[in-house]
């Protein structure tokens, strides 16, 4: 297989150096902003198991992203540790020359019962969303009644296991909002890393509005103003979240602007859906099938020709645009559940 990692970059001269693999639809959530309970109901119709990637074509299409200069792969749901025996294509991703880290986002629940064996197969971080600290709020966030106390447990365990944690909260104003200073306050002092994420328009079915979108500048600053923030300046390019740290301190939280702050000229994310497709954007309304190229036993070379094409004619800005179209700008776009944010 050909190593033209210095070819691949899209129309805006973007490499392709990190891929995040969604390996399952469902989820035990029911959190707004991603599977709302009335469209996402008992009678939904997620994918069967014939229609996912499996470990073995996962691990393959891996390899040739690798060979296009993917270095860190992340793995996403739905919620990830639904899929059975994740330990085991954590450690053939984890064994591929070249792959540099591999992190999973998941929402915390099920990390009591699979952190050590995930830390034995080899994961490096994890990501773990909470949108509160009040049981009430949490439980009507989620959709299930899942309490603060199942996630907390879930991250306890992951910092037993060893692992370095990150806190995602996705904010929303009017719902959520109050509980930017407590979440802060919380975090502080624990070694984790705290990062606010501006609501978006991700997928069809959340309700979203421009309104409902609480700046990250205002964030920073209503920290700040009690617990004093500096800047800090990035770990590599294209790096999602704005870095701050306490003053004083090594510790971090982070800002994730995707809305008033767009970062697509800095993108290098590809992501591959529960079904084996391949998008170029988080915001895509169509995605590119990589599944049946694999099952009708195509030679990677002609895959990875045909992901270099894909990714050389990539132009997407979506984020850049909406900031000065919100209002015109209407698309279907794929769904948070099967590409995993």
């Amino acid at each position: 297989m050909n190593d033209v990692k210095d070819k691949v970059k899209d129309k805006l001269q973007r490499p392709l150096r990190d891929l995040r693999i969604s390996v399952t639809d469902k989820c035990n959530f029911r959190c707004r902003y991603c599977m709302p309970e009335e469209i996402f109901g008992p009678d939904y119709p997620f994918l069967k198991r014939d229609q996912l990637l499996s470990f073995e074509e996962i691990e393959r299409v891996t390899r040739i992203f690798v060979s296009l200069g993917v270095e860190k792969i992340r793995i996403t749901g739905g919620e990830p540790l639904l899929r059975r025996d994740l330990p085991t294509l954590i450690q053939k991703i984890k064994n591929i020359e070249g792959v540099r880290e591999v992190a999973m986002t998941t929402n915390g629940s099920l990390l009591p019962k699979h952190a050590e064996a995930l830390r034995e197969a080899g994961l490096d971080r994890v990501t773990v969303s909470l949108d509160s600290l009040d049981d009430e709020r949490f439980g009507r966030l989620n959709g299930r009644g899942y309490t603060v106390r199942q996630v907390l447990d879930g991250i306890e365990a992951a910092e037993k296991a060893g692992f370095p944690v990150k806190i995602n909260m996705v904010v929303q104003k009017g719902v959520n909002d109050r509980d930017i200073l407590p979440m802060a306050r919380y975090f502080k002092g624990t070694g984790h890393i705290l990062r606010f994420i501006e609501f978006m328009d991700v997928g069809n079915s959340n309700g979203w509005k421009l309104d409902h979108v609480v700046p990250s500048r205002e964030i920073i600053r209503m920290i700040d103003r009690e617990m004093p923030l500096e800047p800090v300046d990035p770990n590599y390019y294209g790096e999602v979240a704005s870095r701050y740290r306490y003053k004083g301190t090594d510790e971090e939280i982070g800002v994730i602007s995707s809305v008033t702050q767009a970062f697509c000229s800095t993108c290098t994310r590809a992501r591959i859906s529960a079904e084996g497709k391949l998008y170029t954007c988080l915001f895509a309304s169509e995605g590119h099938d990589l599944r049946t190229p694999l099952r009708d036993h195509k030679t990677d070379e002609e895959i990875q020709a045909l992901i270099t094409e894909i990714w050389n004619r990539r132009d997407d800005r979506y984020s850049e645009i909406r900031l000065s179209h919100t209002k015109e700008l209407k698309r279907n776009k794929v769904e948070m559940s099967h590409i995993g944010g």
